[in-house]
């Protein structure tokens, strides 16, 4: 069976980007749950706005190329919501012994109203083949990255929630051209990257069991 331990570069972009989550929880002072939910909120801007993005073969199965357009319309409204957050009043200590301090909340949300580059963001994401298909009833996006090796093995690459998708786009590049980072041709993968999401339903359609549709998402007002 194959293993990535040959992959000495993707193992170290793992153990950086553990690093870095790490000098953020320090800096922030918050609960991992809450900065995590923070990162997620950003790539789930467009179905926490109540925008389908995904393409008019909703509920198709088969396999069709996929890009990320969210609608202005729906990051003006999101970043309207945000900005109009109710607050409670500030914690009567000094320490957190009540729970997240407000001022430090407070600078977390207001970088993802007014400091977060979405656009950006989309734009990394439309740099990568998009895929998108339904499977037992559950619309799929995904991402899809072929090696050049014939020979290379497909791996399935998730991740959890609150978790992101951009996380793990550094890792691309060593996984499917391992020559190119310190491996060989035998490292080889075929990758495919889930996308997880909140499923944002066209009108009229309820979602799967068990799946929240986008007007129950949290966060949505």
């Amino acid at each position: 069976m194959k293993s990535v331990r040959h992959l000495p570069k993707v193992n170290r972009a793992l153990q950086s980007a553990e690093h870095q989550e790490e000098v953020m929880l320090e800096q922030s002072s918050l609960p991992r749950r809450s900065v995590l939910a923070g990162s997620a909120a950003a790539l789930g801007v467009a179905v926490l706005a109540g925008q389908s993005v995904f393409s008019s073969a909703f509920g198709d199965t088969g396999i069709h190329p996929f890009q990320v357009h969210v609608p202005e319309a729906a990051l003006v409204d999101l970043r309207r919501r945000i900005a109009e957050t109710r607050w409670p009043d500030k914690e009567t200590v000094a320490d957190q012994s009540q729970g997240a301090q407000l001022a430090k909340l407070q600078a977390l949300v207001r970088y993802w109203g007014s400091g977060y580059d979405w656009r950006k963001a989309e734009a990394k994401l439309n740099a990568l083949p998009q895929f998108t298909t339904n499977i037992d009833g559950v619309d799929i996006h995904f991402i899809h990255v072929r090696s050049r090796n014939k020979n290379a093995l497909p791996l399935i690459v998730t991740h959890g929630w609150p978790g992101s998708v951009i996380e793990q786009l550094k890792i691309i590049g060593p996984l499917t051209d391992p020559t190119a980072h310190g491996g060989s041709t035998e490292d080889a993968f075929d990758v495919v990257i889930r996308l997880c999401q909140v499923t944002a339903s066209p009108e009229g359609r309820p979602p799967p069991a068990g799946i929240p549709s986008a007007s129950r998402a949290p966060g949505r007002n």
